[in-house]
């Protein structure tokens, strides 16, 4: 629903336009005065100011040029006396979007309205298109080649055209947001806003503002109207993050909107109509959360229309090197390095790494290693974790009983045996026993790996 503001000091002409406008299905505001008018446009979240030439006090043109300072792309339509060409002129030159000479035909008007009002709705996704340029997650931005993760490739090429709900589940970090984003950039609503949303991160009479918006009043803050998400992404997708820690109450008006594709703003009652598609994450297990009592039935069914869930990364260790080398180069450019690399040792010990942050903190552990590493080179020393005696014991070898494998008759090759034995152990151990990822681990090769089982008699499972 498109937003205007009409600024007269003749009421009768508010009355008789703002009907007129609310009839072709506008959301009008009203203002009897310049000084009024210029507060609406500050307070309030316009498409359009139409306003009259000549008023007492500030006059149109005073209003057109503050319009202009205050937010240069906001159209605004000019109504003049007829014959006032020289200030109709002169608004045209301080950026006014038209000009009408009384008396005007209605169809004259509503034409110029939504000439004016598309233009702006096109100003605005422009400005969207450029912020989301660094942010189009295609499957070029979806790193990895594990198998698990090409499956996931393909749910998004069959559920991307359609309108689907979609739930993906995962572990925080897993990087579900940009399954979503490839699911919107991949489908037709591409060209239309991504809306995401954290539902974990407001409290809920918040949330509820933030999701649906709010009228002027409606709360103590409320000091003018506010679109909430589900309207700022009318026609194209929005993402609600964290879908599990969503309050019961909410849920149900949650739930209408999915239904009936319409809701309410916060102390209003004018049903609003959208059409968009859901796309919800989280990384608790609904189906538990709705057996305790903590979320609502229909409403996870109404979501899990296809589910998508991401492996942890310690479940696709094979994808480690290729997520770094991508890190890397990311960081790479960021901090005006090109000569940053990895070396091979430090690879094999983030291999080592447990990795509950997932992704993110593999991320996050090569942005703090490119900004404290020496001479352009990522070494061990940069992405051990800080305070963590475990992982460094575990590199270290500080877990190894000395005193048992290094007595008075133990043999350099007996004890240096003992310690290749435990660590193949351990390698196959955390990687499920899958032969290549535990020789990448311990930075051997397969074959190798298989040699030194066959020497230990360690069986294969």
């Amino acid at each position: 629903m498109h937003t205007i503001l009409v600024v007269d000091d003749e009421p009768n002409y508010l009355i008789v336009l703002s009907e007129l406008l609310r009839e072709e299905g506008f959301e009008v505001f009203t203002a009897n005065c310049a000084e009024d008018g210029l507060h609406s446009v500050k307070n309030t979240d316009l498409e359009l100011v139409i306003t009259d030439m000549r008023m007492p006090g500030m006059d149109g043109m005073t209003l057109l040029k503050q319009i202009k300072a205050y937010n240069a792309d906001l159209p605004v339509i000019m109504i003049t006396a007829f014959g006032e060409v020289e200030p109709a002129v002169a608004a045209m030159k301080a950026g006014a979007f038209n000009y009408l000479t009384k008396p005007f035909n209605n169809e004259e008007l509503l034409l110029n309205i939504n000439k004016a009002v598309e233009h702006y709705s096109l100003l605005r996704e422009n400005l969207r298109l450029r912020d989301e340029v660094q942010s189009r997650f295609g499957f070029g931005n979806m790193i990895g080649r594990n198998k698990r993760l090409l499956e996931i490739y393909r749910l998004i090429e069959k559920v991307a055209p359609t309108t689907t709900s979609v739930l993906i589940t995962g572990e925080s970090g897993t990087g579900k947001e940009l399954v979503a984003r490839a699911i919107h950039f991949n489908s037709p609503r591409r060209e239309a806003p991504f809306i995401s949303i954290n539902c974990a991160a407001l409290p809920e009479a918040l949330l509820e503002s933030e999701l649906f918006g709010h009228e002027k009043g409606a709360f103590t803050g409320a000091v003018a109207l506010r679109k909430g998400r589900f309207e700022i992404a009318d026609t194209g997708t929005i993402f609600l993050d964290e879908m599990g820690e969503m309050p019961p109450p909410l849920q149900a008006k949650l739930l209408r909107a999915i239904q009936e594709k319409t809701f309410e703003r916060v102390g209003g009652n004018k049903p609003i109509t959208v059409d968009l598609r859901i796309i919800a994450a989280t990384n608790k297990d609904l189906k538990k959360e709705v057996d305790r009592g903590n979320f609502r039935e229909d409403l996870y069914y109404r979501l899990n229309v296809l589910h998508i869930h991401l492996p942890p990364l310690r479940e696709r260790l094979d994808d480690l090197s290729l997520l770094t080398d991508h890190f890397v180069n990311k960081f790479s450019k960021k901090l005006g390095h090109p000569d940053l690399s990895i070396s091979p040792e430090a690879q094999r010990f983030l291999a080592t790494m447990n990795w509950e942050g997932n992704i993110r903190e593999l991320e996050n552990t090569i942005e703090r290693a490119a900004v404290l590493c020496s001479k352009d080179r990522i070494e061990i020393k940069d992405v051990r974790p800080d305070n963590d005696s475990n992982e460094r014991k575990k590199w270290t070898g500080g877990d190894l009983d000395f005193e048992r494998l290094v007595t008075s008759d133990t043999r350099l090759p007996d004890m240096l045996d003992s310690i290749e034995k435990k660590a193949i152990c351990a390698a196959l151990e955390k990687s499920g026993h899958v032969q290549t990822r535990a020789a990448e681990s311990l930075g051997i090769t397969k074959s190798l790996l298989q040699y030194k089982m066959k020497k230990y008699q360690i069986p294969k499972k």
